[in-house]
């Protein structure tokens, strides 16, 4: 399902995904979908993604050519800047209809609907200088990957309200086997550019896509609060370099729901900033919701949480979530320097196959933006349960190692059953928690039993009704979450 194009860079050949293997996952997909994607309840207070505009012009009514060659950053921009004038009368709707629209960088404005005609594909330039360099986030300090600047995303938006990127399952290719190429040859002077960053923006909706190659990580919503992501397929080769599929940073009220994600690191990772600039700018992500993920990833977590957390992540609910052939299922990485906190995580009814390890805690993952951190600066973790979890085929249950002296506090784990392959299932350092309906058996700093006198330690838990005791039969539950 790949297709294989040369290089000129040190790499002789990469991998990229096309929209012929889009095509053929989805067919696959209509099988191999979990049975929890039906009757889930759904995130409240969506954004209406079908919400009419008063106001509607195509691409092609400002010069766009869609043969996949001519380059249409001007008229993506003139298009963007006529439409300005009806933010004040109830905003407006660009259209992209079928063909290959190269383009540049753009950006966006409030109250536009962005909408892709199923066979419209936005394809991203191969071109550095069509992708313009931005300062730093303030909560990095830098570039993510070098000290400076930082490219500016192939779709970008600052400072909007009510911004809908959405279509007929249309395509956005940011054609980023060449920024890997630059990545591995060491030939980059400023950090790789994501294919759709927003910056704090309200009122968010990206749904109904696919999202193909993007140069880093894919969707970036920062600083961001009311954002809806919903419907989308997110792919990128499984060695392609930090494709992140979506990393909600420094934001809050965020829904995530039904896409599958098959990228070179994490398929979703929540972020709040890094070291002493995330610190110091102290925004959290907060009142996080995912529901119904399905993916893969060879090198990183299907969920992950940091490194970059220094303004904190707090209350979080994962739920219906589908990994498989992949490193890890769930991730918390963390490190000295950090700060900030993870608190208030609630996962449950994951399914794991061919999972190197379900359940990873790091907390000396590194990675400095610069020399000035404070080493000094610890990481809180705490009160993060994980229920209702099965497994095939996986390596290790557990690897949890917390910091010496700063003990990962209140892990839950209720009734998780995994056919672990590995003889020591479960290594654990300076954690704490409790257990109950866990096989294999899980670490001595968890296997203190799972009680109702442990619901306000445990997140999530303190509505349950407990029907079970430890020597009670796997079937066991709790009951109303």
């Amino acid at each position: 399902m790949m297709r294989t194009t040369t290089s000129s860079s040190s790499s002789s050949s990469t991998l990229t995904v096309t929209v012929v293997d889009v095509l053929l996952l989805l067919a696959l997909l209509g099988a191999a979908a979990p049975s929890s994607v039906k009757g889930s309840p759904q995130c409240s207070n969506q954004a209406n993604s079908g919400e009419i505009r008063p106001h509607s012009v195509a691409i092609t009514e400002f010069g766009a050519v869609g043969d996949g060659v001519t380059l249409n950053t001007k008229a993506f921009q003139n298009a963007v800047f006529y439409l300005n004038s009806f933010t004040r009368k109830g905003g407006a709707k660009l259209f992209v209809p079928a063909g290959r629209w190269l383009t540049g960088s753009f950006r966006l404005i409030s109250h536009l609907t962005l909408w892709l005609d199923k066979d419209a594909v936005i394809l991203g330039s191969t071109k550095s200088d069509d992708w313009p360099i931005v300062e730093p986030l303030p909560s990095y300090g830098r570039g993510r990957e070098l000290a400076g600047g930082r490219h500016r995303s192939l779709i970008y938006g600052c400072n909007l309200t009510d911004i809908i990127i959405t279509g007929d399952n249309g395509t956005i290719d940011g054609q980023g086997s060449i920024w890997w190429d630059w990545f591995h040859s060491k030939t980059l002077n400023y950090t790789r550019p994501h294919l759709l960053e927003l910056i704090n923006s309200t009122g968010v909706v990206i749904s109904n896509l696919t999202f193909l190659n993007s140069p880093f990580w894919t969707i970036h919503p920062v600083y961001c609060s009311h954002v809806t992501i919903q419907n989308l397929t997110i792919l990128a080769p499984l060695k392609s370099p930090n494709t992140d599929g979506i990393d909600p940073d420094s934001s809050d009220n965020v829904c995530i729901e039904d896409c599958y994600i098959s990228t070179g690191d994490d398929l979703i990772s929540i972020k709040s900033g890094w070291d002493e600039y995330g610190i110091s700018y102290g925004r959290p992500s907060r009142n996080i919701i995912i529901h119904r993920i399905t993916g893969k990833t060879e090198t990183s977590a299907g969920i992950a949480i940091g490194s970059e957390m220094s303004g904190g992540v707090s209350e979080v609910h994962v739920e219906d979530l589908h990994f498989f052939g992949s490193k890890t299922g769930i991730r918390i990485k963390t490190s000295p320097g950090r700060g900030g906190y993870v608190r208030n995580i609630y996962v449950s009814n994951m399914n794991l196959d061919g999972v190197g390890i379900a359940l990873r805690f790091t907390s000396q993952y590194g990675e400095h933006p610069d020399e000035f951190y404070d080493p000094n600066a610890l990481p809180n973790v705490e009160r993060i349960t994980f229920k209702d979890i099965i497994g095939e085929n996986i390596k290790t249950a557990g690897l949890l190692e917390g910091l010496e002296g700063e003990n990962f506090l209140n892990i839950c784990l209720s009734n998780i059953t995994l056919n672990v392959t590995s003889k020591s299932p479960w290594k654990c350092s300076s954690v704490q928690g409790y257990s109950d309906l866990v096989s294999p058996e899980p670490c001595a700093p968890l296997k203190e039993n799972l009680s109702p006198r442990h619901y306000s330690d445990c997140y999530s838990l303190s509505d349950d009704i407990w029907i079970s005791s430890s020597n009670q039969n796997r079937g066991a539950r709790w009951l109303s979450w």
